[in-house]
């Protein structure tokens, strides 16, 4: 007779951070639209609505373009590495960036620029997620040198 096997323990996906960068991440933005007179607004206003990160425990999902779309999704246990750059311009204005290192192969790194949020909060969330979904899936990582 076979036993049935345990039930996986399945994690209810929670979002992390859902957002668009932010319309002006730096002080040098900030300036430029100073100096334009509010035009150069414009094209960053449609270059920050052409993108759109959702970021989960299980999963990275990244939408790009305005008219077109295109849907780039990263599974959490494949990063492998992260860093956060909160430049000084950015740091002024509460933004910054994520980078991201994967295994994926259409992917292999990934930079969440721009978002306004505790980036270093948003990465210790990151780091224990992929932790858990690892384990969760059964992903041991090993490192040749």
């Amino acid at each position: 007779m076979m036993t049935p096997a345990p039930p996986e323990t399945e994690v209810p996906e929670e979002v992390l951070f859902e957002g668009r960068p932010a319309l002006v991440p730096g002080v040098g933005a900030l300036l430029l639209s100073i100096v334009t007179l509010g035009l150069w607004l414009i094209p960053a206003w449609w270059r920050s609505r052409g993108i759109f990160y959702r970021l989960t425990n299980h999963r990275i999902v990244v939408e790009t373009g305005v008219l077109s779309k295109k849907l780039e999704q990263i599974d959490l246990y494949r990063v492998n590495d992260y860093s956060v750059e909160r430049p000084f311009s950015q740091r002024l204005l509460g933004t910054g960036n994520l980078v991201l290192n994967t295994f994926d192969k259409s992917t292999p790194q990934l930079t969440i620029a721009g978002i306004k949020t505790d980036v270093v909060a948003l990465y210790e969330a990151l780091r224990a997620a992929t932790e858990i979904d690892r384990r969760r899936r059964g992903v041991r990582m090993v490192d040749y040198e």
